[in-house]
């Protein structure tokens, strides 16, 4: 019994932080950087301003975890290089990717934001969101490369890694302004222009 208190203490404050986090990213989302007071994060938290500090040093600290935790999150999405091979069809694969980016997208977009339309913030928040679009690319990159038979010559593959990372995040933008517009819709936009510039041609009979 006497472990469990600390442990319960460890939960209570992992689960503050994720709520303060989930305050901010939607008040950082809707305000910008600039815009936004770590009292309206910490009111909208349902928690005091000295809590808010408990977890983070400052609103520029909260703001880069959040970019960060963003960062980590984007080689998840995608297979190493070794499990490709096992992995089905290309097509098949790239659809299943997509299908659980968008799900992220959903429950994160709040990040696609902060990336591509706040540009407020300091030099090091400026260079940060750069790094996080490296980071994107990168991402791409190895994907790219490790497809089984190479269907990208080798001089394309960091060129067409960008195409993909700007025009999913163009396209993750448009779906947060259009919510209304099911998931289903985004993901056979996503999934054919995404075949498109992978060189992955669909194993469905064309039409006529």
């Amino acid at each position: 019994m006497a472990t469990e208190a600390p442990q319960r203490t460890r939960v209570a404050a992992a689960e503050r932080r994720r709520t303060i986090e989930r305050a901010a990213g939607r008040l950082f989302a809707e305000r910008g950087y600039s815009g936004t007071r770590l009292d309206d994060i910490a009111a909208a938290a349902g928690v005091t301003k000295p809590i808010v500090y408990r977890h983070f040093d400052s609103k520029k600290s909260l703001y880069l975890a959040l970019l960060e935790r963003h960062r980590s999150d984007l080689g998840g999405f995608l297979p190493a290089p070794a499990g490709l091979e096992a992995a089905g069809g290309a097509e098949d694969l790239m659809r299943a990717i997509l299908d659980e980016w968008l799900d992220y997208v959903r429950e994160n977009s709040h990040a696609w934001v902060m990336l591509f339309r706040d540009h407020s913030g300091d030099a090091e928040i400026q260079a940060f969101r750069l790094r996080v679009s490296d980071r994107a690319r990168e991402v791409f990159v190895s994907f790219i490369a490790a497809q089984p038979g190479a269907p990208v010559p080798a001089e394309q593959v960091e060129p067409t890694a960008e195409q993909l990372r700007s025009g999913l995040a163009g396209l993750a933008l448009w779906w947060i302004d259009n919510p209304r517009v099911p998931k289903d819709v985004v993901l056979e936009v996503a999934a054919r222009t995404s075949a498109a510039a992978l060189g992955i041609r669909s194993a469905s009979p064309s039409p006529g």
